[in-house]
């Protein structure tokens, strides 16, 4: 069931009341079975992979609870990432590889044909594995305490608001929230509602309005002007972020109206003035995932591992012989050997230099997390990259802009530029199908034929396209300015007018055909 459909405003409809008119378990047991109701919409057959997921670690967790023995322990949080990574590497993964591993033996000359499978990929399933693998390795580390409630367990793993796209909620947040019933608020209604109706705009009026056109320019971008394509990619950067975004702000209110707090998962990122300010701001319970699950764990700013020189080298491979870039294998290494001497040289401790390594592994890691593509891998290789060149060359260009007293204004405007218009580089190869259609957008815009308005086709989408982006800057420029959010909640009359406004907004500019959220996929 996805969030812009009938069938979901009936589904909430019918929820809520009774939501609010149970209490304890009788109101648990409603959220647990109005959650696998929502999910098994889409297909009731992956109901399984969750259940079993969700009975794994709750079992393991007890088990970890009962035992102080570190062998046994490290064998119990080992047996649950197996089954978990081994169900998303399956459904997500097993094509992927099998096409890559042939494409290898028809480079080396053997016949590499192989019968893949017809895996239908289980929506959400990366959000609900991380989010179950969390709580293990929490309980593990004993950083939480066990859950020893199964209901809640399965109601904390399933929760329908952000079950299938986020954000990703840890346990250590969210499991403390089920301990008392959530009474009903009004202040939580209409808090919870604006921040729905907002996610509904830039869903519906923005991305879906923007889809058309992106959509068009990646699929036949040899067609197209220079002006066009640089268009589609310009409007591809505000549909995937209004589009996961406003699926976020949707799950939040949701759950906010239900008494439930959970994080924000973007904060304004295209206003980042750095790549490490981006990734603050951007799917930040993904970023801080992976910072805390796998980042730290290789080692982050201390020192390398086995793990993070493993995955390097498994990388290396894969990129030689999978897809043939050995020029960007002897990048990656010959780069990671420059850092290494030029840390080793500065006034910096040289272990900071596997900082890059474990920083550049993480990215690739988390591109691959997104989907099974090698153009995902690549983008996490762009972010990876950028906000190495970040750390090093930071510091001279900084110092270079403070000698010539370049303004602060200044100063910021162009940080957000670079930032911005590298992201847009980047998210080519998100977008694209393959590097070949991720080749030619890029060489039709390098080419600056036809960069006029004039040889842009569907001039109607790109006006209003241009409108729900500038209404979408403008709010969250006065949100940054005047937190225009905080005025509207504790404004009644401005609240209205507000709502009213955005339900005119959804109303004149959106498309309203049910289309489902770019990040289901993942």
């Amino acid at each position: 069931m996805i969030f812009n459909s009938i069938a979901f405003f009936v589904f909430i409809g019918i929820f809520f009341p009774l939501y609010f008119s149970l209490k304890g378990r009788a109101r648990l047991f409603l959220c647990l079975i109005a959650s696998y109701f929502f999910y098994g919409w889409w297909d009731e057959r992956f109901l399984t992979l969750v259940a079993f997921s969700t009975c794994i670690d709750y079992f393991v967790g007890l088990k970890l609870d009962n035992t102080d023995d570190q062998p046994t322990r490290k064998k119990l949080l080992i047996a649950s990432m197996v089954v978990n990574l081994g169900f998303l590497g399956f459904f997500k993964y097993f094509n992927f590889f099998i096409k890559s591993f042939q494409e290898m033996l028809l480079g080396f000359g053997y016949d590499g044909s192989m019968h893949s499978l017809k895996i239908i990929l289980p929506v959400g399933i990366s959000f609900y594995t991380f989010q179950s693998m969390s709580y293990t390795i929490d309980v593990y580390r004993k950083e939480i305490a066990v859950e020893k409630d199964f209901i809640r367990f399965a109601t904390f793993i399933s929760f329908f608001p952000q079950l299938v796209a986020g954000p990703i909620v840890r346990a250590s947040d969210f499991l403390p929230q089920f301990q008392k019933d959530r009474e009903f608020s009004w202040d939580r209604v209409t808090a919870g509602t604006g921040q729905i109706i907002w996610g509904f705009f830039k869903k519906v009026a923005v991305a879906d309005s923007l889809a058309p056109f992106v959509d068009q320019c990646f699929e036949a971008p040899e067609t197209f002007g220079s002006l066009h394509l640089l268009i589609g990619v310009i409007f591809y950067s505000f549909q995937i972020y209004c589009d996961f975004s406003g699926y976020s702000d949707i799950a939040i209110g949701l759950a906010r109206i239900m008494g439930f707090d959970f994080p924000d998962n973007f904060k304004k990122p295209y206003f980042s003035r750095n790549y490490s300010e981006f990734w603050t701001r951007w799917h930040i319970s993904l970023s801080s995932w992976l910072r805390d699950y796998l980042y730290i764990p290789l080692g982050g700013n201390r020192g390398g591992t086995f793990a993070s020189w493993f995955i390097l080298l498994v990388f290396m491979i894969l990129t030689v012989f999978l897809t043939g870039w050995w020029w960007l294998a002897v990048i990656y290494v010959l780069s990671s050997i420059g850092t290494y001497f030029y840390m080793q040289k500065s006034e910096y401790n040289n272990k900071n230099a596997f900082n890059y390594m474990n920083l550049m592994n993480t990215m690739l890691l988390g591109g691959l997390w997104h989907g099974a593509s090698w153009a995902f891998v690549f983008w996490g290789f762009l972010h990876g990259s950028y906000q190495v060149v970040q750390r090093l060359a930071g510091p001279i260009w900084n110092k270079f802009l403070d000698t010539i007293r370049t303004p602060k204004l200044f100063k910021d405007i162009l940080a957000m530029g670079l930032v911005y218009s590298s992201t847009c580089f980047a998210w080519i190869y998100f977008r694209a199908p393959d590097f070949d259609i991720a080749s030619q957008v890029i060489a039709g815009i390098a080419s600056l034929e036809a960069f006029n308005f004039g040889s842009v086709i569907n001039k109607f989408w790109v006006i209003k396209g241009v409108m729900v982006i500038g209404i979408l800057l403008l709010v969250e420029i006065l949100d940054v300015r005047f937190t225009l959010w905080k005025v509207i909640q504790t404004n009644p009359a401005f609240r209205v007018v507000s709502f009213v406004l955005l339900l005119w907004a959804i109303e004149f500019f959106g498309s309203f055909g049910a289309n489902s959220f770019i990040y289901f996929q993942f």
